[in-house]
């Protein structure tokens, strides 16, 4: 791995990310979150791009000085391209640009589902990276998906959600319960203190390995609908059950999948990426497989499972390694295959 330092920029959607990496090290990985979204009940677009265009030049300033490089040391800047918020993804594809040919650096543009997945490639991500082939089960508010990573850029999507992703199930259900934006981190944490077995959901019925979080959504819906007539107090009392019974349906999907994908294709090798990849429960299901399915498991550290930019760091120096570089005519995509 060279010492080539470069600067990660991430604004796929509500957070504006800089992050500075020397080698696979991080030096530093600064981030700016977006409050307002929590009186919406979710990530409203034209406030986004907006926040991001004022916080976008103090975070990199932030991420330098703490990095302690001078701005002159920087060897190639990477920027998400997408896929994601076209506004958010603007504002930063701009910045990463005009920087770039103000420095006369190259510039390097990221895809943000590779950069989940590649995270377990940062130094202090995990004690050791995963073996190629793997299986990366990669979930966010976003997307949910199982990925067959066979090398760094060789990423095949075996199965996808048909529609909701397991951070917006845990999201709507959230605002279900009048919990507020983003649900699914009270949620994990109200459903340490619930039983898990209190309450049933329906699961999809799905041949292969593709995900669908939409039934869930409305099974919970029509129950607290049915329950609430009987009882308008129903949610309140019952809060801590909810939250557990519904987490351990969601993650018992995920894992479905995810077991029967290991089984078929013979893996041993098995990761977990994306903001959901934080919540407890998934983890310690995954500590467990691990005993019980004989699995190598890769977590990455917290900081590094949100959208963050020494992820997108990580794929660009990967990128420079290979002299993999885009020119200034390259624009922010809201799609961007894997």
């Amino acid at each position: 791995m060279s010492d080539s330092i470069i600067l990660g920029i991430e604004s796929s959607c509500d957070d504006t990310s800089a992050a500075i990496i020397k080698g696979n090290s991080i030096l530093s990985n600064i981030a700016a979150n977006q409050e307002i979204h929590k009186e919406y009940g979710g990530v409203v677009p034209e406030l986004a791009s907006r926040a991001h265009q004022q916080n976008i030049i103090p975070v990199v300033e932030k991420s330098i000085l703490k990095a302690n490089i001078q701005q002159n040391a920087i060897s190639a800047i990477g920027f998400t391209r997408g896929p994601g918020l076209l506004g958010s993804l603007l504002v930063g594809t701009s910045f990463a640009k005009s920087l770039a040919m103000s420095l006369d650096v190259p510039l390097i543009e990221v895809n943000h589902l590779q950069a989940h997945i590649l995270a377990h490639f940062i130094d202090d991500a995990n004690p050791v990276p995963p073996k190629f082939p793997f299986l990366c089960l990669t979930v966010s508010g976003g997307h949910t998906m199982i990925v067959l990573v066979k090398d760094y850029f060789d990423m095949e999507i075996i199965g996808k959600t048909i529609d909701d992703a397991a951070g917006e199930a845990f999201d709507k259900i959230g605002k279900i319960f009048d919990l507020d934006y983003p649900a699914g981190p009270i949620i994990d944490r109200l459903a340490k203190e619930g039983n898990p077995d209190a309450f049933k959901f329906n699961k999809p019925r799905l041949d292969n390995y593709d995900y669908s979080f939409s039934g869930i959504k409305t099974s919970v819906l029509y129950f607290i609908q049915k329950e609430v007539r009987k009882n308008p107090d129903f949610i309140k009392e019952n809060m801590n059950d909810l939250c557990a019974s519904v987490q351990k349906c969601i993650i018992e999907i995920l894992m479905n999948k995810l077991e029967k994908a290991a089984k078929d294709l013979d893996l041993k090798e098995v990761a977990i990426a994306g903001g959901v990849s934080a919540n407890s429960a998934l983890r310690k299901v995954m500590q467990d497989n691990h005993e019980k399915l004989g699995w190598n498991i890769y977590i990455p550290k917290f900081e590094y499972t949100t959208d963050n930019a020494a992820m997108i760091a990580m794929v660009a120096q990967l990128k420079f390694e290979r002299g993999e570089f885009t020119d200034l005519r390259t624009t922010a995509t809201s799609k961007y295959d894997l």
